[in-house]
């Protein structure tokens, strides 16, 4: 087989995850437990799993959940699952290659399902930011020349929110009142 680029191959198949409304997160989680057993088989067209370790892997507790989602995948087309029921030996898997346009395709109308060899074009989505605040445009744009003793005399401040001593921490504070 030819050589698998991990992080394309993942792009290519979470890309089409998010368009197939059949699977939830254990699917998905069944299929990244299967795709690390493949890496560890160094990406061989076919290996054998062991079931116990794959549901520890992809932190399934349930046998009946894990044999629903791994016959679902295969029915889906994401792997080929070939059961063994021999408990030596293991089931035989078979997983594709989404990371390229040679590899499988789920859906048949789609020619490619990775990323291109070409740079990738991600568009960035920003704030417009302006030069002035449109929510307060009361408050003080000079805070050097701010004189701090009008406010504690007692004249307003101008500001969106008014000053208040709430912890009476003013000057001339009655220490025998209860904060």
């Amino acid at each position: 087989m030819e050589e698998v680029n991990y992080i394309k191959h993942l792009n290519g198949v979470f890309e089409q995850f998010s368009k197939d409304s059949r699977l939830n997160p254990t699917h998905i989680s069944l299929y990244v437990a299967l795709f690390q057993f493949w890496n560890t088989n160094y990406f061989k067209p076919e290996f054998f799993i062991n079931r116990d370790e794959v549901m520890q892997y992809a932190k399934i507790g349930s046998k009946s959940t894990y044999h629903r989602c791994i016959k679902e995948l295969h029915h889906w087309s994401y792997i080929v699952y070939t059961p063994s029921h021999n408990p030596f030996k293991g089931s035989r898997i078979k997983m594709f290659d989404f990371g390229t346009s040679t590899g499988q395709v789920v859906d048949q109308s789609q020619t490619k399902i990775g990323t291109s060899n070409g740079q990738a074009v991600v568009p960035i989505n920003k704030h417009i930011q302006t030069l002035e605040n449109q929510k307060n445009n009361n408050k003080p744009h000079d805070f050097k020349n701010l004189d701090f003793e009008d406010f504690e005399n007692g004249s307003k401040q101008k500001a969106s929110v008014p000053y208040r001593d709430n912890l009476k921490t003013k000057n001339h504070k009655n220490y025998n009142e209860p904060l």
